[in-house]
C-alpha cells in the first residue's frame, strides 16, 4: 500500500511542543502510530488525523485551480475628479456637501482616509475629525454618511466609532492624491496604499 506524504506546519514549536507534552504526559503508556498522529494533528489545530488529512487534500485542490486574474482598476475619469475638486477649498476642506450620490461617494472616501485609523474613537473625536475637514459646520451629516456607507461603524449607542478598513474606489483613491498633491492635509498611510 503507498503512503501519501501529507506536509505538517504549526505556526507556534512552543505551542507544538506544550500540546504534545501535555498529551503525552496524560498517556500512561506509550501512544500508538494513529493515536500519535492524532495528537500532531490536534496540536495543527484539527480535531484529528482524518480532519488534517482532508484539509491537506482541499488544500492541494485548490492550489491546481486556475487563479483568476486580478481585476481590472477601472480608468479614472479626470474630468469627474476636476468636478469634485469645486467641492473643496485651497486647504483640501469640503466647503459643501454635493448634492449627487455618485459625487458623495469619493468624497466619503476622502473624508475616511483622514479619520485615524486602527482606533476607537468616541462621538466628539470622531466630530473634531470631520470639523476640521469640513466648513459648512454639520459634522452630524458626514458622521452619518460615513456609517450608513459602512465607511464608519459605531456601537449601538453611538459610544465608539472605528474607521472600516479597505481600499477606496479608483475615483475616490484619485481625489485623495489630487488633494494631497494640492498641499491639503494627508491621508493617514493605509488609506493611500
Amino acid at each position: 500500500m503507498s503512503r501519501e506524504p501529507f506536509p505538517f506546519q504549526v505556526d507556534d514549536i512552543a505551542t507544538l511542543a506544550k500540546s504534545l507534552r501535555a498529551r503525552l504526559v496524560a498517556s500512561e503508556e506509550t501512544p500508538g502510530h494513529v493515536e500519535l498522529l492524532n495528537i500532531l494533528a490536534k496540536s495543527a489545530g484539527c480535531r484529528n488525523f482524518q480532519h488534517f488529512r482532508a484539509n491537506a487534500k482541499a488544500r492541494e485542490q485548490l492550489a491546481q485551480l486556475p487563479t483568476m486574474p486580478p481585476p481590472l482598476q477601472a480608468p479614472v475619469d479626470f474630468v469627474r475628479v476636476k468636478r469634485l475638486l469645486r467641492h473643496f477649498d485651497q486647504a483640501g476642506r469640503l466647503i459643501r456637501w454635493p448634492a449627487k450620490h455618485s459625487e458623495q461617494q469619493p468624497c466619503l472616501w476622502l473624508l475616511w482616509s483622514r479619520i485615524p485609523g486602527r482606533r476607537i474613537l468616541n462621538e466628539r473625536e470622531v466630530n473634531e475629525s470631520l470639523n476640521a475637514q469640513h466648513s459648512f459646520g454639520d459634522p452630524a451629516l458626514l458622521r452619518r454618511q460615513l456609517c450608513d456607507s459602512g465607511l464608519l461603524v459605531r456601537t449601538p449607542d453611538c459610544r465608539e466609532y472605528r474607521r472600516v478598513e479597505g481600499r477606496p474606489t479608483p475615483l475616490g483613491l484619485e481625489l485623495i492624491r489630487q488633494l494631497a498633491r494640492s498641499g491639503a492635509p494627508q491621508a493617514s498611510p493605509a488609506a493611500a496604499s
